[in-house]
């Protein structure tokens, strides 16, 4: 596809030299300072070779193990749960819609909490011995089959088939932060700080970088299930890293957005160690973490495309503050803390944009203004959107004058 002509949708940054540190890095010793890592997260310590027992015992292959993937009423966290199919579904169509109890996930009282789950994707499992084992994924809806206030795929769903003929693609970077059990960014010693932005961002060594087995284990995990990954690196805070999703057509982008970051979190999950999509996850000089949403559409990606991208961002300047309010969980409360106008974002009060300039509310890629076609890339979202918001939001302003 044309999005592919200046690697589309994949950050091309370029590292300045790093200085170095004025003050102690990442330790490896220990010094009294220095924690034991992962000292207190059970997840850690258990034994995971015992599970190969059980994985190797093979059963009827009529049987599919189905995982529910679903997401709750926080708006950023998603719950699952499993049931046997005795046939192997093909689409999300073969698979039954469920309930769930929403009093339990911040989504109704005690009284009428059967929630209705209804399959919308289906992909392979990477945690499930069996070999036709999938994970499904949902959205929900209401005992009276309203969307549920955290269900922004249904508004999404019907921004998408209003625009289709447009062939709308994005891409995403989700940025997040790996955490110890208790709260601290993985690696940073107690009581103190690793030395300064710098030397961490798309590092190797040691001494800057902390988990990549997870972030590589995520990457083959994801396209094994069948998400369009993109890659991955570290980022410039240490513990931070990002992936890629896409550039994919319509709704897959989001939905593999969500996909990934469960998978992401049961990997997580069976090192013992916490990831947190929080878009500030440290005050003070810290880059925050973001989830920098591409969008192009068939007449971007033609010659001169450059024209239709320029109309699109006036229509995104006249929409600021709608945007701000889909592009984080809380209305924008989130980026508040995260969009400062320094360590590479924008002011939350006021749109900005340019070529190449990492300090704006959406940036033109030096590739695009060269090729004058390709795409946009919002960098506004958190790292703790709603994929669906954040593209419902994008197509309703861009496409729908809404």
């Amino acid at each position: 596809m044309a999005l592919r002509v200046v690697g589309l949708f994949i950050r091309q940054e370029l590292s300045g030299l790093a200085s170095k540190p004025s003050v102690r890095m990442i330790s490896t010793s220990r010094g009294p300072n220095r924690a034991r890592i992962l000292e207190h997260s059970p997840n850690a310590h258990l034994n995971k070779t015992l599970l190969d027992r059980y994985t190797r015992l093979k059963y009827d292959p009529k049987y599919v193990q189905a995982t529910y993937v679903w997401i709750d009423g926080t708006g950023e966290n998603v719950r699952l749960k499993d049931r046997v199919l005795d046939y192997v579904p093909k689409a999300p169509e073969d698979v039954p819609a469920w309930q769930y109890d929403g009093s339990s996930t911040y989504q109704a009282l005690g009284g009428n909490s059967d929630m209705k789950l209804v399959p919308r994707a289906l992909y392979k499992d990477p945690f499930k011995a069996g070999p036709n084992d999938v994970i499904v994924l949902c959205d929900t809806y209401q005992p009276d089959g309203k969307p549920t206030a955290s269900n922004h795929r249904a508004a999404m769903q019907d921004a998408y088939n209003r625009t289709k003929d447009l062939e709308p693609w994005f891409g995403i970077e989700q940025e997040y932060t790996f955490l110890d059990i208790d709260g601290r960014p993985l690696g940073w010693p107690v009581g103190g700080f690793p030395g300064p932005q710098g030397p961490y961002y798309c590092a190797t060594g040691a001494q800057n970088v902390v988990a990549r087995d997870i972030a590589e284990a995520h990457a083959v995990a994801c396209l094994y299930a069948g998400v369009q990954f993109a890659g991955t690196n570290a980022e410039v805070m240490p513990a931070q890293w990002e992936y890629q999703v896409g550039p994919a057509l319509g709704m897959k982008c989001a939905d593999d957005l969500w996909l990934s970051r469960y998978i992401l979190w049961r990997i997580a999950e069976d090192y013992g160690v916490v990831v947190t999509f929080d878009p500030k996850p440290m005050e003070g000089n810290w880059n925050g973490a973001g989830g920098h949403c591409n969008f192009s559409t068939k007449p971007m990606r033609a010659e001169n495309g450059i024209k239709a991208i320029e109309a699109a961002i006036e229509k995104l300047s006249k929409k600021h503050d709608k945007h701000i309010k889909a592009y984080d969980p809380r209305g924008g409360k989130d980026n508040e803390r995260r969009l400062v106008g320094r360590l590479e974002t924008s002011s939350i009060d006021k749109f900005s944009w340019g070529v190449a300039d990492r300090g704006t509310s959406v940036r033109i890629p030096r590739g695009v203004a060269d090729a004058k076609k390709g795409y946009l890339e919002d960098r506004r979202p958190s790292s703790n959107c709603d994929p669906y918001a954040v593209c419902n939001a994008i197509l309703t302003t861009c496409l729908l004058d809404e």
